[in-house]
C-alpha cells in the first residue's frame, strides 16, 4: 500500500526514531521552526494507519504549522485496544518535553480517531498534572464512542468515505468491554476544565458531524476558547484530499493560522475571528 502514498517533496526530511517504546517519524520542511512542534496522532478507527501511510499530508502540516511533526505510530485494535492508543500518545508527548520541547510551542493535532485521541490526550495529560500544550486540533474528531450522534444516520448517505454500519464494530474492537462513556475514549463525556485552546473542523456531510459539533458546544459551555468550522459539502477528513482539492488545502491554511495565534503567546487573548463555515 505504501507505494501507492504519494512521496514528499524532496526538501522534506522524514526520520524514524523511536520514543520510548514507541515507533514514530520526524517530519521536518524548510518552513519547520527548530522550536515548534506538532504532535500529529492519525486517523483510522484505532484499527488501520501508520505514520508511513500519512506522509503524503504530515508534510502539509509541518508546512502550513512551520512546525516539526511528530507522528507516533501508535499501537492498534484489536490485538491492543483502549487505553493503548492514548498510553502510546502520552509517551511521545512526555518524549517531546524530555527532548527540550517547552509546551507552550507544541500544538496536538489528530484526523478521525486520532482527532478524538488528541482531545483524550488533553483530558489525561491535564489529569496526571502534565503541562498541557499551547493548543490542540480536531479534524472530523471521533468524539463518541457510544454512538449517540444523529449524524449517524442522517449522513449516512452523504458520506463517501465512512461506512456508516462499519463504526459499531470499529468502536467494540477498541473498546474491548470498557464503558463507551469513558472521557478517555470517547472525550465527549469529559470535564474540560483547564483546557487549552481547541479548533475543530468537520464537514457538513460526515456521519461524525455531530461528534465535532456537541464537542465543541461542551467546549464552550466550559468556557474553553474552541473554534468550531463546518465546512460546507465535505465528506470525512476531507484534509487529505489536498492535492486534488482546494477546500482541503484552505482548510490547511486555517490550521496553520490556528497554531500560529496559539503559539505565539496570545492564549490569554480573544480568539481572532475566524470565517464561518
Amino acid at each position: 500500500m505504501e507505494i501507492l502514498i504519494p512521496h514528499p517533496p524532496r526538501s522534506t526530511q522524514t526520520h524514524k526514531i523511536h520514543v520510548g517504546d514507541v515507533r514514530a517519524d520526524m517530519v521536518v520542511t524548510p518552513d519547520s521552526r527548530p522550536s515548534r512542534h506538532v504532535l500529529y496522532l492519525h486517523g483510522g478507527a484505532y484499527r488501520v494507519g501508520a505514520p508511513s501511510t500519512y506522509r503524503h499530508f504530515t508534510w502539509r502540516i509541518a508546512r502550513t504549522a512551520r512546525a516539526r511533526v511528530l507522528v507516533p505510530d501508535y499501537r492498534l485494535a484489536p490485538e491492543h485496544p483502549f487505553p493503548a492508543a492514548l498510553d502510546d500518545a502520552v509517551t511521545s508527548y512526555l518524549w517531546l518535553l524530555t527532548e527540550g520541547a517547552d509546551p507552550r510551542c507544541i500544538a496536538v493535532v489528530g484526523d478521525s480517531a486520532g482527532g478524538g485521541l488528541v482531545l483524550a490526550l488533553l483530558l489525561k495529560l491535564r489529569d496526571d498534572g502534565i503541562v498541557l500544550p499551547a493548543a490542540a486540533v480536531a479534524l472530523s474528531p471521533w468524539t463518541d464512542l457510544a454512538l449517540t450522534g444523529v449524524s449517524l444516520a442522517t449522513n449516512a448517505e452523504a458520506d463517501p468515505m465512512i461506512n456508516a454500519d462499519d463504526i459499531p464494530v470499529f468502536a467494540a474492537d477498541y473498546l474491548a468491554a470498557a464503558d463507551p462513556r469513558n472521557a478517555y475514549a470517547s472525550p465527549l463525556y469529559g470535564d474540560f476544565s483547564g483546557l487549552p485552546a481547541i479548533m475543530i473542523q468537520v464537514g457538513s456531510d460526515e456521519v461524525l458531524r455531530d461528534d465535532a459539533v456537541r464537542m465543541a458546544q461542551r467546549l464552550r459551555a466550559a468556557k474553553i476558547p474552541t473554534v468550531l468550522q463546518i465546512w460546507p459539502r465535505m465528506p470525512h477528513v476531507w484534509h487529505l484530499l489536498a492535492p486534488v482539492l482546494p477546500e482541503a488545502r484552505s482548510a490547511l491554511e486555517e490550521i496553520g493560522r490556528f497554531v500560529d495565534w496559539a503559539v505565539a503567546g496570545q492564549r490569554g487573548g480573544a480568539l481572532p475571528v475566524w470565517t464561518n463555515r
